[in-house]
C-alpha cells in the first residue's frame, strides 16, 4: 500500500493529491493521510491549516485507517520511537529531500511525506486532474462577473505574494525571489506576444499592488477572504495566462487553466537555497518559462 501524507496549504494539498492520483492510475492501491488536520495537531500549529480538498465538489480520495498508517510509518508515541530505534526494518517511510525522487515510482509499500511542487511527477495526467478538480459555484457573484470578464479577453493572472513571506524567518528562504524585476519582465513577455493583455493582480497586499502597478492594464483582485479565498485561485485558472509567484497555490492556478496556448511564467527558483539549472528545470517543469529576481529570462 501507498499512503501520501496531505499537509499545508491549498497549493500543497492539491501536489499531494495529484501524487496520490498518479499512484491509482498505476494500479497501485493508495490512501491518503488527513490526519495532519486533526484539531489536536493543529494547535501545535504556528499557522493553522483546514483540509481544503473538501471545499472541492466531489473530489474522491480514499483515506487510510490508523492502523494502515501504523503498519508503514509506526506510531508517534514512545512504542513508536521504540519500533524505529529497535526495529527499523520495519519502518516503511520516505521523506522528500530533493526536487524530483523519480524512485518513488518503483514503491510497493511506503507512506510518502512531502510537498512534490515538480510538475514532472504528474504532468501527464494534468488533464485528467483539471476534470476532477472542480470548484463550486461561488457565492459571490463578483466572481462570477470577473471570471466571465477573464474569459473574454487577453486575461492575465499575476500572483504577488508578500505577507507571511516578509516574516524574518520566511524572507531568508523565500525572500527577494519575485522581485520588482521579475514581475515586470514576466509582464513584458506576455506583452511582446499579446499587446492588448490584461493584467489581474492577486496580493496579500493590495496598497504594495497598488502603488507598484498603477495604470488601466490593471486590475486589482480585493474580493475573496477567509474560506472562500480558494477561488482566488479558480479566478487564476480563468485567466488566459498565469504569472505566479514562488507559491504553489499560483502554480495550481495556472495548472487548472485550460486554455491550450496558456503562457505559464514562473520564478527560476521557488527557494533561496535552490541553484537554478536550466537544463534539469525545463525537463521537471515543461511548457514553464522561468524569470529571476534580476529580470533575466532564463
Amino acid at each position: 500500500m501507498i499512503i501520501i501524507e496531505i499537509a499545508g496549504g491549498l497549493g500543497n494539498q492539491l501536489q499531494q493529491y495529484a501524487l496520490y492520483q498518479k499512484f491509482v492510475g498505476m494500479g497501485k492501491e493508495a490512501r491518503v493521510d488527513v490526519s495532519w488536520f486533526l484539531p489536536e495537531k493543529q494547535k501545535r500549529m504556528p499557522a493553522k491549516r483546514q483540509l481544503e480538498l473538501d471545499y472541492f465538489g466531489g473530489l474522491d480520495y480514499e483515506t487510510c485507517t490508523p492502523e494502515e498508517k501504523m503498519a508503514l510509518a509506526g506510531g508517534e508515541g514512545v512504542l513508536g520511537k521504540l519500533r524505529r530505534k529497535c526495529l527499523p526494518f520495519t519502518i516503511h517511510r520516505f521523506t522528500e529531500s530533493q526536487i524530483y525522487h523519480p524512485e518513488i515510482f518503483t514503491f510497493d509499500n511506503m507512506y510518502i511525506s512531502g510537498y512534490f511542487a515538480c510538475e514532472k511527477y504528474y504532468g501527464d495526467i494534468l488533464y485528467d486532474l483539471r476534470e476532477k478538480i472542480r470548484f463550486p459555484k461561488p457565492d459571490n457573484p463578483l466572481n462570477v462577473e470577473m471570471a466571465e470578464k477573464m474569459r473574454a479577453h487577453e486575461s492575465v493572472s499575476v500572483h504577488v505574494r508578500r505577507g507571511d513571506y516578509l516574516d524574518p524567518g520566511n524572507a531568508a528562504m523565500f525572500g527577494n525571489i519575485c522581485t520588482d524585476a521579475y514581475y515586470h519582465k514576466a509582464m513584458e513577455i506576455i506583452r511582446e506576444r499579446f499587446p492588448d493583455a490584461h493584467f489581474y493582480l492577486f496580493s496579500d497586499d493590495i496598497p504594495y499592488v497598488e502603488k507598484i502597478f498603477p495604470g488601466r492594464e490593471y486590475t486589482i483582485v480585493d474580493i475573496n477572504y477567509g474560506k472562500d479565498s480558494f477561488y482566488d485561485m479558480w479566478l487564476m485558472s480563468n485567466c488566459k495566462h498565469n504569472i505566479c509567484a514562488n507559491s504553489t497555490f499560483s502554480f495550481w492556478g495556472a495548472r487548472l487553466n485550460k486554455n491550450e496556448n496558456k503562457i505559464m511564467i514562473r520564478p527560476a527558483i521557488h527557494k533561496n537555497s535552490q541553484v537554478f539549472v536550466k537544463e534539469e528545470m525545463e525537463k521537471l517543469w515543461p511548457l514553464w518559462t522561468f524569470v529571476d529576481s534580476k529580470g533575466q529570462k532564463r
